[in-house]
């Protein structure tokens, strides 16, 4: 009975969620209250629901910092003279230009943010792409791979959604897949160069020639925003080493997670903005996207605390254990891993972390694997390689309106080579231990 009713909130979690009849945080909060109510277990939902939120809670404020840091520095600027300089080096050569575009696609997405990602890179890059006569399609998959990719760094939200639904430290789901990451934007550099090699044959047919000089001036006009009082400048390089110092600390376990940003945001204030007043207009333009996140991670601490302090996580585990062939245990994180990418054009984010990755861990743990493993898997490609090209993303929708690309022409184009990424650094992470084949 408490498994059935444990799948019954899945599935209503997933209807709200999917067909958009409340918000979710609502559906977060509201599913399993109903549901734990039906189980019997009212007078302690308050009790499930407060551990749940104990749980999150140093993710919650890992995300908060991290969010508001990121978006402290593209306001000082940190990131426009990079952006700029790869911008020039792409000149008229389609290869550089494509390989730039990658550049500047994983550089604009270390704030973890898809919509401010492709708000930079297109309108940066699209210029010169008209110019040259390069395939718009080109544009759109190469920003997608680079965003995507990306968006596995530890303050992006697929990473944070696995570690808050299962109760994790995000460190020990992110540092193992380092080496996998970095091989995957290498692979992004890779297919970049042969999609340029192969754009330059066909403009060279064609009787295209390229003017360097031209395309040059383009991307200096296009990269160069009018200075405003909020940029920084004269303390560029000081921005630049304090965000390399704090991802050290990440990186390195030098300090707790939730503390890095937490001590690198008010630094960052200090230095770029004295004035109190101007630090708390940067706090309140970039507070949205904070608030959003954290309010999703804390209804999210509500879901799964009461899912798995009543009961109903572990029982529905053992069904799933139950109808599962003995063996199939060891391939679980692999089988997610390899259907990670391809999920995001069926689950939303939430639907799939809060949803199908723990009763997918529950199960995966009660055959002797840890349920780590599993969620390292699922973030190769569940809304990270897969999220800009999905049509239950918004910045999907972004990312073809400032391309001018059709939703199905860019899906037929880039999918194929987000689903290769996702292998390879499957491949990698199978490699390097991260997670059993």
């Amino acid at each position: 009975m408490l498994a059935l009713l444990g799948f019954c909130c899945i599935a209503g979690l997933l209807f709200l969620i999917m067909t958009k009849r409340t918000s979710v945080i609502v559906a977060l909060v509201i599913t399993p209250i109903v549901f734990g109510i039906l189980a019997g277990f009212t007078p302690k939902l308050g009790e499930f629901a407060l551990k749940g939120i104990t749980g999150v809670a140093p993710t919650a404020v890992m995300l908060t910092f991290a969010i508001l840091y990121f978006g402290i520095m593209y306001d000082a600027g940190m990131f426009d003279p990079i952006i700029r300089k790869i911008i020039r080096f792409g000149g008229g050569d389609p290869v550089k230009i494509v390989i730039g575009t990658a550049l500047v696609g994983m550089v604009a997405h270390l704030d973890g943010s898809g919509a401010s990602t492709f708000m930079i890179a297109v309108p940066a890059m699209l210029p010169i792409y008209n110019m040259i006569g390069i395939d718009k399609k080109i544009l759109a998959c190469v920003v997608a791979l680079a965003a995507g990719t990306m968006n596995m760094v530890p303050w992006g939200g697929p990473t944070a959604r696995a570690a808050s639904s299962l109760k994790v430290n995000i460190e020990d789901i992110f540092n193992p897949l380092i080496p996998a990451l970095v091989v995957g934007l290498l692979g992004v550099l890779a297919i970049s160069y042969w999609l340029g090699k192969k754009e330059k044959a066909r403009l060279q047919a064609a009787g295209v020639r390229f003017d360097l000089q031209g395309a040059d001036l383009v991307a200096q006009s296009n990269a160069e925003s009018p200075a405003d009082q909020f940029k920084r400048p004269k303390l560029l390089w000081f921005n630049i080493l304090l965000t390399a110092l704090a991802i050290y600390m990440l990186v390195s376990r030098a300090l707790p997670l939730a503390v890095v940003f937490l001590i690198a945001l008010p630094i960052a204030l200090i230095v770029n903005y004295p004035n109190p007043k101007m630090q708390q207009e940067r706090i309140i333009a970039q507070g949205k996207t904070a608030i959003l996140m954290i309010a999703v991670i804390l209804s999210a601490g509500i879901f799964t605390g009461i899912l798995t302090n009543s009961g109903m996580l572990k029982a529905m585990a053992e069904a799933i254990v139950a109808i599962v062939p003995i063996g199939w245990g060891d391939h679980f994180p692999i089988l997610t891993a390899i259907t990670s990418m391809p999920a995001s054009l069926l689950f939303d984010p939430d639907s799939y972390y809060f949803g199908v990755l723990p009763v997918l861990a529950s199960a995966s743990e009660a055959m002797g694997v840890p349920a780590i493993e599993v969620a390292r898997a699922a973030i190769l490609g569940q809304m990270t390689t897969g999220f800009p090209v999905s049509p239950l993303t918004a910045s999907t929708f972004l990312l073809i309106g400032l391309s001018g690309v059709d939703l199905g022409e860019h899906q037929k184009f880039t999918i194929p080579f987000a689903f290769a990424i996702t292998i390879l650094m499957t491949i990698v992470a199978v490699a390097t231990g991260a997670f059993r084949l």
